[in-house]
Formats: C-alpha cells, structure tokens, sequence
C-alpha cells in the first residue's frame, strides 16, 4: 500500500444526521494487526475470522507478510488464512508506508530466523512514541539491536533466552513484543507491569491456540514458557472496542436510535459508566447495546491504563464535549500531544484551550458550523466526522484515509444508519 493508493479516500463529506438502525461491529484493529505478526511465529496455517480485511493498515500488514514469503489468502470479506511455503527472510524489504507494528514483526522474525531488520516504525504521530522499551526486551533476552538508516535491525544467532523483563510503564505493545518473542525463547520469560487489556488476551489467546505456554498472574506480570515451535490455529478476531464507542457517542451525539451488534460489554465498563452518568441512555439487548438517544453532558476524563479510558478514546469524547453544553476536561498523561484534533475543531467553531496536560472543551450545546478540517490521525477522523453530523452545512475531511486505516466500511456503515456521506 503506497501513498498514492490511500490518497483515493482522501475526502469524506458529511452534514447533519439522525444515525438510526442498526450496525454490526468488525473485528478490532488492535487485535487484528498482532494476530498477523503472531503468524510469523509457526510453519502452519494460521485462519483468522472475524477479520476486518477492510482496514488500510491490515492491508499493509498482509502485503508486508507476502513480502517476507508468506502466503496470506482471503477467503472472504472477513476471513484470511495465512501458509508459508518456505521459511521467511529475516529482512523485510519495504518502501511503501510503514506501520507501527513492524516493531512486532521484528520481535517475530529475531525469535523466529534468529534476526530481523524492519522500517522503522509510522502509524500515527501521538506525541513522543519512541521505541526504547522493545530494544530494551530484544536485548534482555539475548539479541543486539542497531539501527541501520530508516531501520531497526536485531540479531541473536544462538536464538532468544528467556529472561525477566520488567517494564517501567505499562505499555501495549512492548507487553505484545514480549509476549510474542517469550513464545520461541529458550527457557521462562516473565514480563512484570504489563498492560492487560483485550487485545493482549486475544493475542495469548491464539497463541494458546497455537500450543504456546502462557500463564497470566493478573495485572502483576505474564509467565511465558518458551518451546521450539507452534502449530496451526483457528481464531476469531474480538470486535473492536473503538468502533464500538465511536458508534455509541454517534448516536447520543445526533439524538439518534441505534443497536450496536456484537458489543463488548467487559471491555468498556469503565467508559460505559462515564457515558451513563454523562446522559447516555443505555439498554442492553440480547449481544448487543441499544442507544436510545439522551443528552451530552460535560465531562471529565483522565485517560490510564486498561479497565481505564484508552487514549484512542479521548477524540470521541472531544466530540461529545463539543454537544454538551459548559466546559469539559479531558486529561492524557500518556500522549498528551494528540490534542491537534482541538485546532480542526476549532475551525468548525469550537472553543477551547490547552493548560498543561488537561485539553479544557467549552461545549455550547453543538452549535458548530461545517467546514474544511483534516485528519490528523483515524481516530481524530472519526471525531471529526462525528462533530460533522451536527454541525451546520457540510463539513469536509481531508486525509480521510487516515478513517480507513482503523474503521472497515466506515463511510458504508453511515449510510446505513442515515448519514448522508460523500467521498472523493
């Protein structure tokens, strides 16, 4: 996938709307994306279903895959199986837009091959998102990590040795690099304050799958008994959180009337009991949340650490900020440069500030005014988009690609639910 490609989707158009109906959820990204890289770990079949093929960066991963000699095969809309008819190479040779998870492919190749050289990481630009914490695993368990111009190189010719690896701060995905180079490493590996969340039990739980020894002692740390190789699996992708309150805050945000499929009611208490006590009115139906409209009242936020408010949420919640009326907060320690999306809002005349780490919203009851704003990352899109179906006129988003990399069939599923949505 190359930069002109995704130029395609570069505009969506949107104006106001009543989102009713119903919308069934696609499998996570967050998920999906490591499952992929996990696939690098065996010399079997790996079927992933529930998988949302859609997703621009999916679809760079699975080119990546093809790159290094794998041989991935939709099936369906939403099913891959992914073969190998040789062992992959150890470099992935690659020009076309690169993807955070190359860092996992990395961590997959070094304790697959013995090294690995990959692009240095793209994805979205949330602030300072280095990656010292996976250099530093690669070398706990034995590997010398160099960079090389514009990539990451690793290199254990004796193969990985299982170590304790104890990190500072809970991160995604160095738990997930640990987790996925634990598997191959010669001897126990345990990873102390990793980030227990979904898509961190989905990947164990297919690597599980897959024959790997995991045990997960809480919040306290992951016990990963190494073994010489995995099989073949058949896994089903969760559903994707994020689509899931994207489509919540949607519907409150317009006085709308929706049923959201497949929900996952676990994963997002926490968010589920903000909304509620913010006006949301909320029923449960058999599998499946129903959203009966309600106020946007202000809010309150700090975003942590899972069962805690994922920093992919805060942009939602902007856009709620931006219906209610009075002044919302809106805190995220973690990458407290994503607040760029606030500018695009402001363009569409919302007025707010920035003091410290806290992004402060003064909500006046969604009176906004379509305009021209841009992207700045998928899920500021998505808030933007949302900010569009209340606002006067139309509203346009440039680099609406950006949508596309997290959200399968984004501009499709708004249309169903009554939107009126352009693109170009």
């Amino acid at each position: 996938m190359n930069e002109t490609s995704v130029s395609e989707l570069n505009n969506l158009i949107v104006s106001r709307a009543r989102l009713e109906g119903k919308v069934r959820l696609s499998g996570a990204k967050n998920s999906a994306l490591r499952l992929l890289a996990a696939s690098l770990l065996t010399s079997e079949t790996v079927t992933l279903t529930n998988y949302p093929a859609g997703l621009l960066d999916a679809k760079v991963h699975v080119e990546m895959l093809a790159a290094l000699g794998k041989t991935p095969v939709l099936v369906s809309s939403d099913e891959i199986h992914i073969s190998e008819a040789r062992k992959p190479d150890s470099r992935l040779q690659w020009e076309g837009r690169s993807i955070r998870n190359t860092l996992l492919i990395l961590g997959a190749l070094t304790a697959r091959t013995g090294m690995g050289s990959v692009p240095l990481p793209g994805g979205c630009k949330l602030g300072e998102r280095k990656y010292d914490l996976h250099v530093m695993l690669l070398e706990k368990l034995g590997a010398r990590v160099w960079e090389e111009g514009d990539y990451l190189c690793a290199e254990a010719p004796g193969g990985l040795v299982g170590a304790d690896i104890h990190l500072p701060i809970r991160s995604t995905g160095a738990t997930e690099n640990a987790i996925i180079t634990g598997c191959l490493a010669r001897g126990v590996t345990r990873v102390w304050n990793p980030h227990i969340r979904p898509e961190i039990l989905d990947l164990i739980t297919m690597l599980q799958g897959m024959g790997a020894q995991i045990r997960v002692f809480g919040q306290e740390h992951i016990e990963i008994t190494g073994c010489e190789g995995l099989g073949s699996v058949t896994h089903g992708v969760i559903a994707d959180n994020m689509e899931a309150i994207t489509w919540l805050a949607g519907a409150v945000i317009t006085g709308g009337d929706i049923e959201i499929e497949a929900f996952p009611y676990i994963d997002l208490e926490v968010v589920l009991a903000h909304l509620r006590a913010a006006g949301a009115q909320l029923y449960q139906g058999v599998n499946s949340l129903i959203v009966r409209g309600g106020d946007c009242y202000p809010i309150e936020i700090s975003t942590g650490p899972h069962p805690g408010i994922n920093s992919d949420v805060q942009p939602i919640l902007a856009a709620w900020a931006a219906k209610a009326r009075g002044e919302s907060r809106i805190i995220d320690l973690r990458f407290p440069g994503r607040y760029g999306y606030a500018e695009e809002m402001a363009r569409m005349g919302l007025k707010h500030e920035v003091a410290g780490d806290m992004l402060k919203i003064h909500g006046t009851g969604g009176r906004l005014n379509g305009a021209t704003v841009r992207a700045l990352d998928l899920r500021a899109g998505a808030a933007l988009t949302l900010c569009g179906l209340v606002a006067d006129g139309e509203t346009t988003i440039t680099d609406a690609w950006q949508i596309s990399r997290g959200y399968v069939d984004f501009a499709q599923k708004l249309r169903s639910l009554g939107a009126t949505v352009l693109q170009g």
